[in-house]
């Protein structure tokens, strides 16, 4: 189907992909990059909190490839050791069942469904506007044009920020649900607490080092992502070719952005201690979080320069299958809905032959 399809321009307006059929394509990605990546990131968190490799004994955070989640140290002793990663499949599953790798889940969908919506959405319309744009403004030939890479760079930005910016407060609001198990129903009363407690502005807790990071993350990851495509010459990637540019872009972004995830990480564990985990944290300081600043300074001071790459190798672990998993089943349903789209536009013209 992408041999039939490399003479047709994606984003040709005639033929490009609808908003519904980016919704489908993104949803699809986001439920198999969840259920891939969650027993990986479940297994890891538990041999970071065994060999205490978290930054606080109160709270600890875990990440499926999707989102993250801020989660309280367990006070049990009883608890179990772990000689590896294999190990760590093997006792998880035999002794709480193999469901327990897939703890997490549920709620990462219910919030990381509409995140990715929005992102890769958003991204998809910002940048097919910007090539237009910028298409209309030089007069270049269609045939002929060739994207400059400040376009993905641009709409990889904005649209990790608007994402980021509409979820914080749904985020902050799912993790404190989950820290005082609350039901569904108690949504307004949790809302309403937070509101009460720390104004508007509180909904936005985390927003700054969150948008520090996923920012330059997202806009490395796409230019990343379009010059492997230009490299190859196609806007209809296979399977094989956007896994392997969704990994080394991935791996490339978060080697760099590395410094920010750091100080976003120490920032959530801060706010997890003083605001959600009060029973596990020191209930007389809960307001006095620190600034990034402090964070910078904080880190800098305790691990100099090489802690703000604390953790590469996990973090490069996560990032490059996750980005793999995601952008492949992404372009593959583009592929899948661009190809339904040309041929929907050629049967409308009574030209059947174009494309079979």
């Amino acid at each position: 189907m992408t041999n039939k399809l490399n003479g047709f321009d994606a984003d040709d307006h005639r033929f490009r992909i609808r908003g519904y059929q980016q919704i489908c394509s993104s949803v699809t990605g986001a439920l198999i990059t969840s259920l891939f990546m969650t027993p990986l990131d479940v297994v890891k968190t538990r041999l970071q909190v065994q060999d205490k490799l978290v930054l606080s004994n109160k709270c600890y955070l875990y990440c499926n490839g999707l989102m993250d989640h801020l989660c309280p140290c367990t006070t049990s002793t009883n608890i179990q050791k772990f000689n590896g990663t294999i190990d760590a499949f093997m006792k998880i599953g035999r002794n709480e069942g193999i469901y327990t790798l897939w703890s997490g889940l549920t709620p990462t969908l219910i919030l990381a469904l509409p995140t990715t919506v929005l992102y890769f959405v958003s991204y998809e319309q910002l940048r097919v506007r910007l090539k237009d744009i910028h298409m209309t403004r030089t007069k270049q030939n269609p045939d002929e044009y060739t994207m400059p890479l400040w376009i993905p760079l641009m709409a990889g930005s904005t649209a990790r920020i608007f994402a980021v910016t509409v979820v914080n407060p749904l985020e902050l609001i799912r993790t404190k649900m989950q820290s005082e198990k609350m039901s569904y129903s108690e949504v307004g009363a949790a809302f309403s607490k937070m509101l009460k407690q720390h104004g508007v502005r509180g909904l936005f807790k985390g927003l700054v080092p969150t948008i520090m990071r996923d920012t330059p993350f997202s806009a490395i990851y796409w230019t990343c992502y379009e010059s492997f495509k230009k490299f190859h010459n196609t806007t209809h990637p296979d399977l094989v070719q956007s896994f392997i540019g969704g990994a080394l872009a991935g791996t490339m972004a978060a080697i760099i952005t590395c410094p920010f995830d750091v100080i976003k990480t120490h920032q959530q564990i801060e706010f997890g201690e003083k605001f959600l985990y009060t029973s596990n944290g020191i209930a007389g300081k809960r307001n006095q979080m620190s600034t990034t600043k402090q964070q910078i300074r904080n880190i800098y001071n305790t691990s100099g320069f090489r802690g703000f790459f604390a953790g590469i190798i996990p973090r490069l672990a996560k990032v490059a299958p996750a980005c793999a998993i995601m952008i492949s089943t992404y372009e593959y349903g583009k592929t899948f809905f661009h190809a339904y789209n040309v041929k929907r536009f050629y049967e409308n013209h009574q030209d059947l032959n174009v494309i079979s």
